[in-house]
C-alpha cells in the first residue's frame, strides 16, 4: 500500500481524540470509541487515541481546526453513562474534573498564547463514569451502552462543522 508523503498530503480538517487507557475499567471508553469511529468519519478527520495527560495532550492538539474530544468523567452529579457535551467556551463550568481534560484549557491557551496551531472550534464528549481506577476492570454496562451513542454525537458534530457555510 501506498501513501503520499506527509508533506503531500492534505491536512486534516478535524480530529477526533479519543482519551483513555484499556486497562481501566470505564477509562477504556475513548478506545471503544475510537475503534467503533472506523469508517463512520468524514474525508479528512484523524481519529486519534491517547492515553497520555497535560503535555502529553498538547500535539494532538495541534494542526487541525476542529477538534472533538472524548473522555470519562466523574462529578458525582450524575448517573454512569450520561454524556456531557461541553464546548471550549462552557470548559470553565465542566461538570467535573477527569485525568486527560484537567489540563485541556490550559492546554489550548497555552498553544495559542505561543502562536501554535490551535483548533478554532472544539467540543468535548465527556461520559460519566463509575470507576477509572481498576486495573482490568469491566467498563460499567451504562457506559458500553454509552459508546454506539457517543460515535452518532462524534459524526453529527463532525457534520455540523462540514455544513457549508449559508450566504
Amino acid at each position: 500500500m501506498s501513501s503520499s508523503p506527509p508533506e503531500q498530503r492534505e491536512p486534516a480538517a478535524a480530529r477526533v481524540l479519543c482519551l483513555g487507557n484499556p486497562l481501566l475499567a470505564d477509562d477504556a471508553l475513548g478506545v471503544k470509541v475510537a475503534g467503533a469511529l472506523a469508517g463512520r468519519v468524514p474525508p479528512r478527520t484523524e481519529v486519534v487515541q491517547n492515553d497520555l495527560t497535560g503535555f502529553g495532550l498538547l500535539e494532538d492538539l495541534l494542526k487541525v481546526p476542529h477538534l472533538v474530544v472524548v473522555d470519562t468523567v466523574r462529578t458525582g452529579a450524575a448517573l454512569p453513562g450520561t454524556i456531557h457535551l461541553i464546548r471550549e467556551e462552557d470548559l470553565r463550568s465542566a461538570p467535573g474534573p477527569s485525568l486527560h481534560y484537567v489540563g485541556l484549557l490550559e492546554m489550548l491557551h497555552l498553544a495559542r498564547t505561543l502562536g501554535l496551531p490551535a483548533p478554532q472550534e472544539v467540543a468535548i464528549l465527556a461520559v460519566e463514569a463509575s470507576d477509572c481506577t481498576t486495573i482490568g476492570g469491566e467498563m460499567h454496562p451504562a457506559l458500553r451502552e454509552a459508546v454506539p451513542l457517543v460515535v452518532e454525537l462524534v459524526v453529527g458534530i463532525l457534520r455540523e462543522w462540514n455544513r457549508p457555510a449559508e450566504v
